[in-house]
């Protein structure tokens, strides 16, 4: 994780920055701020910072204790390539409030290769993906 840091605080979360570009996806078009704003406040977030200023960010939610659900992986467009996806990625599957966690969920329409490398496989229509520990 050389250039870059992860953090759980979320203090140092840009809301509109991450909600803004959030909100420019595939997935997240149809998202308002407030909408961002309560999923936020429901997951735990993790947040890639470079020089303190945000880079990226992933959220984990679900009951953290058997289930959880990784959802809004993102980087700023000019950090990509730099392996801080991957890095938001495993930080999520290492937080110690997710430690009990043994059935992960994930959706992506572009994006299987990157998960498979964490062992999520598809399970549904090929969009699903889920990690049993």
């Amino acid at each position: 994780m050389s250039g870059f840091e992860i953090s759980f605080d979320p203090s140092r979360l840009d809301f509109q920055a991450t909600s803004d570009l959030l909100k420019a996806t595939y997935w997240g078009s149809q998202r308002t701020d407030e909408i961002n704003r309560r999923a936020f406040a429901n997951s735990i977030c993790a947040i890639a910072l470079i020089d303190g200023k945000q880079a990226g960010f992933a959220r984990a939610s679900g009951d953290r204790a058997v289930f959880a659900r990784i959802s809004d992986v993102i980087v700023w467009p000019e950090h990509r390539g730099k392996g801080i996806g991957k890095a938001l990625v495993q930080a999520l599957l290492d937080h110690p409030e997710l430690g009990s966690v043994s059935a992960w969920m994930l959706n992506t329409s572009d994006a299987h290769e990157l998960y498979a490398r964490f062992g999520f496989r598809p399970v549904t229509n090929g969009n699903e993906m889920r990690l049993d520990r």
